[in-house]
């Protein structure tokens, strides 16, 4: 299908040097299960598009030639005012082009989705979230946890540990 990866990954970028939950997630935990224990590919932003790139370009074409999207849906996210150029484009693809299926991780209670964007809304009225449960941060590293197997029962079919 002249695809690379089987998805990119949409996460608020923290804008402070401190590092937070969210950012561990993306560069450690979900490589760890969805690439090394499950073989799957991610295109991540800052591991994935190099520096001196240009990136709305790099962003738009490797979100071409992912098969999924997968959005962390955080407060961050949900407070921002400005929707961040993936996002934009993101969801541009998964409603307009309808030709991406986007996966909706909720890394902490969002509570109402009425601060998102009205695309996003639309996404979560129809197919839900993926909720991030505190419980899973004892043990984030075991892909047959039941967040890690909605998360796959959403990828596109490559491998499924037993």
């Amino acid at each position: 299908d002249g695809k690379i990866y089987d998805a990119y990954v949409i996460y608020p970028k923290n804008h402070t040097n401190e590092a937070n939950f969210v950012e561990y997630f993306v560069y450690q935990i979900m490589p760890d299960i969805l690439e090394n224990k499950c073989g799957y590919k991610l295109c991540i932003y800052g591991r994935d598009i190099y520096p001196g790139e240009d990136a709305a370009s790099a962003i738009e074409k490797r979100m071409q030639k992912s098969r999924r999207l997968i959005i962390l849906l955080t407060h961050q996210l949900v407070n921002s005012k400005e929707d961040t150029y993936d996002q934009h484009i993101a969801l541009y693809n998964a409603l307009i082009q309808n030709d991406t299926k986007v996966i909706l991780l909720e890394m902490e209670t969002v509570g109402t989705y009425e601060k998102l964007q009205e695309s996003l809304r639309f996404i979560i009225k129809r197919q839900g979230t993926i909720k991030w449960k505190e419980e899973h941060t004892v043990h984030p590293q075991s892909p047959n946890s039941k967040f890690w197997k909605q998360v796959r029962y959403h990828m596109p079919l490559t491998c499924w540990p037993s």
